[in-house]
């Protein structure tokens, strides 16, 4: 069985995120696209008023949002090697990647939770952009104009999520019902090749860029698979930060005591048998949002189990 079918099996009892969640991750990664693009389109609309043409914009503006080829002009400027992977200067590009996103973003959730799919976004664009610059200033051809080249975009950070989710459920399949149904794989090689297509005239760097996101992504799985989840330090970071001038905020304590799971009757001390509870499904079900099946005991995985046999609602 594979990762995507045992994860599926406890599907029925599960609440799936939806569109109005406040901690969903996709639908906040896909706002922070669609924030930068119109934030970028207002200033550009200013710049053809005021200065009478939009192309003084790309010059005066984009850079600071792009990741430079040039070291010298990213040490500069380097938040650019985040703001890139948000960034979008023309509106079919970024739909076109918001699309893509949603594809694999969705899936890539499903499996995993809550917390790993900002991290491997951001550690596809990193890697995208690292290999751009050394790229771009290891080829001959294009050294000589590495001052005028810049990586901008979510192709990396995109191609970073679909290949984490291919690896985590290769067997995962769309359409079930036509045919056994279309396997990840397939939509994953489809994605590549429009995306190689659409970056084969730009030249040898940005393809390198963009299968950096992807190995960002493989080399995400693999990690998690060998014991190291790289987006713990992340989500750590972030807490704090959001924390950072609330010290006094206590942890958050268990939500539920051990005694409303067990239920020890006459039986001997240290033999517990779990309780199959909806208070007890729910809060395996919110581990799962936030941290993924992978996460969960054996114990937890068996009450589920248990729970979809019962059908306990």
């Amino acid at each position: 069985m594979g990762e995507s079918d045992r994860y599926q099996d406890f599907s029925r009892p599960r609440r799936r995120l939806t569109l109005g969640d406040d901690n969903n991750a996709l639908v906040g990664l896909i706002t922070i696209n669609i924030i930068f693009f119109i934030v970028l389109l207002v200033v550009e609309v200013i710049y053809a008023n005021v200065q009478g043409s939009a192309t003084v914009f790309a010059g005066d503006v984009l850079p600071y949002f792009q990741v430079p080829a040039k070291p010298a002009i990213l040490a500069t400027r380097p938040w650019t090697l985040l703001t890139s992977m948000f960034t979008h200067y023309r509106f079919f590009e970024m739909l076109g990647g918001m699309m893509w996103l949603w594809a694999f973003g969705y899936i890539f959730q499903e499996l995993t939770g809550n917390r790993k799919l900002i991290p491997v976004y951001i550690y596809g664009g990193i890697a995208g952009a690292v290999v751009f610059i050394i790229a771009v200033n290891s080829f001959p051809s294009m050294r000589p104009n590495a001052a005028a080249m810049f990586l901008m975009g979510g192709s990396a950070s995109n191609m970073a999520i679909a290949a984490a989710a291919t690896v985590l459920a290769p067997d995962y399949r769309f359409f079930r019902n036509i045919g056994g149904g279309i396997p990840i794989w397939v939509l994953t090689l489809v994605y590549v090749l429009i995306d190689f297509a659409g970056v084969a005239s730009a030249g040898a760097a940005y393809s390198l860029a963009h299968l950096a996101g992807a190995g960002a992504g493989f080399l995400f799985v693999f990690f998690i698979r060998k014991g190291y989840d790289g987006s713990v330090w992340m989500n750590n970071f972030y807490h704090g930060l959001m924390n950072l001038f609330t010290p006094g905020k206590k942890s958050p304590a268990k939500s539920i005591k051990e005694k409303v799971f067990y239920n020890t009757g006459q039986r001997k001390p240290y033999n517990k048998t779990s309780n199959v509870t909806q208070q007890r499904v729910d809060e395996i079900l919110d581990k799962i949002n936030q941290k993924g099946y992978h996460f969960l005991t054996d114990e937890e995985k068996n009450i589920l189990k248990r729970a979809a046999d019962e059908d306990l609602n």
